[in-house]
Order: structure tokens, then sequence, then C-alpha cells
């Protein structure tokens, strides 16, 4: 008899264990407030404002998102570029991308593997990129464009290019 009430009282101690482990599991899955934070940091905004002012027949954008840049069949493949994030984009008036901006300050010390993996993505996909150790000087800025748009331009992506996946094609006219 003592056996069986030593054993009861064992169970009901192991299910009220077990119970509050789960109980402490679910409580951190509750979802913390959200919060609105800056697009640009403060290192980046005299970036954008340099970009903005030396390349004024283009179009400058921020904190662009590689998987509006880049695409890929296949989840493994998508994951490389998943949350990952540009600094800047640099348009020209055809919404067409010149070049992809990244500055390197401080943030990025000990992470020069990663941005060179970051750079590979962006150059198999086609894109140029420019990094810059800190805010560039006006002429820095213009020189360097100049470079890239006297330079010689990629040939134009067809229809049926792989690096226009989700291109429209026409419907097929019947004669």
């Amino acid at each position: 008899m003592n056996t069986l009430i030593v054993l009861a009282v064992i169970i009901i101690v192991i299910v009220a264990v077990l119970g509050a482990i789960k109980q402490g599991q679910q409580g951190s899955k509750r979802f913390e407030p959200v919060k609105a934070k800056r697009v640009i940091s403060m290192n980046e905004q005299p970036t954008f404002s340099r970009l903005r002012d030396a390349l004024p027949q283009h179009i400058v954008l921020a904190q662009v998102a590689f998987s509006a840049l880049i695409t890929s069949k296949g989840y493994a493949s998508r994951n490389r570029f998943n949350r990952k994030v540009a600094d800047f984009v640099v348009l020209d008036k055809a919404y067409n991308v010149v070049a992809i901006v990244e500055l390197d300050d401080s943030s990025h010390k000990g992470k020069e593997d990663k941005d060179a993996t970051r750079d590979a993505l962006l150059l198999e996909a086609g894109y140029k990129v420019i990094r810059y150790p800190r805010t560039p000087d006006m002429d820095k800025v213009k020189t360097d464009f100049a470079a890239l748009l006297n330079a010689a331009p990629a040939p134009a992506p067809t229809l049926t290019d792989p690096r226009l996946p989700d291109a429209i094609l026409p419907p097929l006219q019947k004669d």
C-alpha cells in the first residue's frame, strides 16, 4: 500500500513538472511587441545623400531585399540570399539596376567572407557591386559611375534569359 502511495506521488510530481515545462515552452512562443526603426542607419544616411546628389539622373533605393533583386528555383538556392539586404541600389530612369552599392562601415569588420559571398551572389545574377569603406566624396561617386556606365554594357536579357524567370511572354498569334 505504501508503495502505491509513493508511486502515485512520484507520478503526480512528474506530471506537474512536465506540465510546468510545457507551460514555460508555450510562454516563450509569445510574440514580443514590434517597434519602428530607422530605414537607413545613421552611418548610411550621408552615403544615401551623397549617391542621390552625385547621381541626379538616377534613382537611389535604400535597404533593398535580395529577394527583390534575384530569384532562383528551389528553396535551397533561395536560402542562400533569403534575409539579405543591399544597402543601396542605383537604378537608371528606366528602372534598370545600374549597380549595388555597399557601405563597409565598422559593422562589416570581421565579416569580409560574408561580404564576398554576398558579392558573389549579386555578380552571379549579373549585377555590378561597388563597395565603399566610408561615405565617398562626390567626385569618387561620379568617377566610379562614369567608369561603370562607360564600360562595355552587358548583353540585354532576352525573353528566354534565365535571369528573367518571371517574364511574361506575349501570347502566340495564330495566323
